[in-house]
């Protein structure tokens, strides 16, 4: 796994409610094609990108957005900067060592109604396009 460069902070969005020194690991479903297990577990370091991923996560609990730290290696997130974003403007990472969570984050943006169902449609169409195959 080659290193990535950034030295945060870290940002992880889910619906799970979790606590101060939980770990989050790979080895989940992903939220954008639930047929797959990941098997890394992804951050970055743009805290509302981490709400955005927290609005989009699949379950019925509440967006939330976590300050993490890497216990490991990490490296770019392939599935956007190789494919989207070359150079990863989105500072979005993936590893395959746990996340440490450090805190809550309550300040980051919410998307309006419409721009969340304009995500999801967008997101409903990378899943039946062949071309939106998750790089594992």
């Amino acid at each position: 796994m080659g290193e990535a460069r950034d030295d945060g902070p870290f940002f992880h969005g889910t619906k799970a409610e979790l606590q101060v020194g939980d770990l989050l690991t790979a080895g989940f479903r992903s939220n954008y094609r639930p047929e797959v297990v990941m098997n890394h577990i992804y951050f970055t370091a743009l805290r509302d990108g981490a709400g955005l991923a927290a609005e989009l996560a699949a379950g019925d609990g509440e967006p939330r957005v976590y300050l993490v730290e890497p216990t490991g290696a990490f490296e770019n997130d392939p599935n956007v900067t190789d494919k989207k974003f070359p150079g990863n403007p989105t500072r979005s990472y993936r590893s395959t060592e746990p996340l440490r969570v450090v805190g809550e984050v309550v300040d980051w943006t919410r998307l309006t109604p419409e721009a969340l169902q304009k995500w999801r449609e967008t997101l409903a169409a990378i899943r039946d396009d062949e071309r939106g195959e998750i790089i594992n």
